[in-house]
């Protein structure tokens, strides 16, 4: 597969202040890459380099195998699509999906020909004579959306898109956007915060944190192998539980918290273990199981129910383990009170367990 889009040794300083440090990614033609992080981390930044809006304090960017590292943004193969919509008010959407087009001196046939293909893919052929003030809120994004659309460019760019639309509308035209890529097969980088939006839409996911990639991988890999312990607790909604203690290596690895003792044999290590060491275990809420299951477990204790969470499709519930606090998830039709004392455990071989000094992987 042809990398569509390059970066390398990218770095970009705002006068003292290192932004984005040393940053090498390579994007495959076709692929829809999410770059995920809170505020501040740098990936609406590095959205702006690759498309030319910020200059580069150091390395290159290639789109399509062309250095573009010093060419403006009309000059890179892009199109861009920001958070605010960005619409010129006094045009319809018709004259909005144009205009750059007509700034181009595309032919007339040229352009009406794009704009039907563009709204015909993204459904707002009805649409095309109203203005923007007539216009909803996912409405009004799918112009936005189809402004670079028209363009007929390999590389699109999203500096999130939805999070100006409510909750709904932001779960469908995440599924129309799913579905545009789906049918245009083109290169998509995405900026969000949002995790639910990046594990749903890309096929690899890269979080951001200070300015420098800490994991790039699928969202699978992501969610059940976390490098470290920013991503494991920055991906998850409940976040995942952590447990302080002590990994006694050995024959049969054992990990100590407080006074119980959790076999970690059929966890997939790194590296063998040796001596005796601190860590951090690591368990999704959904991997902890209650009932007679948990007896199965390769781990299992009694804990009491502080507090039920009803969500609808589940229910959250909050515990201890070793008198530190779990969160875990179960089926809505169970019925948990709170004092009520049932089995909890887990398979050690789901968890992920990181250096307490370092906070990497084990």
């Amino acid at each position: 597969m042809n990398t569509s889009v390059s970066v390398k040794n990218l770095d970009l300083n705002f006068g003292s202040v290192e932004v984005l440090k040393n940053l090498n990614i390579d994007v495959q033609e076709g692929e829809f890459l999410v770059l995920l992080g809170p505020s501040g981390c740098g990936k609406s930044t590095l959205l702006n380099c690759i498309a030319g809006l910020l200059d580069v304090s150091g390395g290159q960017i290639h789109i399509s195998g062309q250095n573009v590292t010093w060419k403006e943004p009309k000059d890179r193969a892009i199109g861009m699509v920001f958070q605010s919509y960005a619409l010129y008010p006094q045009m319809d959407v018709t004259g909005n999906l144009s205009f750059g087009l007509k700034n181009q001196r595309m032919p007339k046939d040229e352009i009406d020909s794009r704009v039907a293909r563009a709204a015909e893919i993204l459904q707002i052929e009805p649409l095309l004579k109203r203005k923007p003030g007539q216009l909803s809120g996912g409405q009004r994004q799918r112009v936005a959306i189809g402004r670079a659309l028209v363009r007929d460019v390999d590389v699109f760019l999203f500096d999130e898109p939805l999070s100006n639309l409510d909750a709904k509308l932001r779960s469908d035209l995440r599924v129309e956007i799913k579905r545009l890529h789906h049918r245009l097969k083109n290169t998509m980088i995405y900026v969000t915060h949002d995790q639910i939006e990046a594990m749903t839409l890309a096929d690899r996911i890269a979080i951001m944190k200070g300015g420098i990639i800490q994991q790039l991988d699928t969202p699978q890999v992501i969610y059940n192998k976390p490098v470290n312990l920013y991503v494991a607790d920055f991906i998850g909604s409940p976040s995942m539980n952590f447990f302080n203690g002590t990994l006694e290596a050995g024959s049969a690895p054992t990990f100590v918290v407080n006074k119980e003792k959790i076999p970690v044999k059929t966890y997939d290590f790194i590296e063998k273990p040796t001596g005796s060491s601190k860590v951090i275990l690591g368990v999704r809420p959904e991997h902890i199981v209650i009932g007679d299951d948990a007896k199965k477990m390769p781990f299992s204790t009694t804990a009491e129910i502080e507090i039920v969470e009803p969500t609808g499709a589940d229910t959250l519930a909050w515990t201890k383990i070793g008198d530190q606090p779990v969160t875990f998830r179960c089926d809505s039709e169970i019925d948990l009170k709170v004092g009520q004392k049932l089995p909890v455990g887990f398979d050690p071989a789901r968890s992920s367990m990181f250096d307490e000094a370092s906070g990497d992987r084990i």
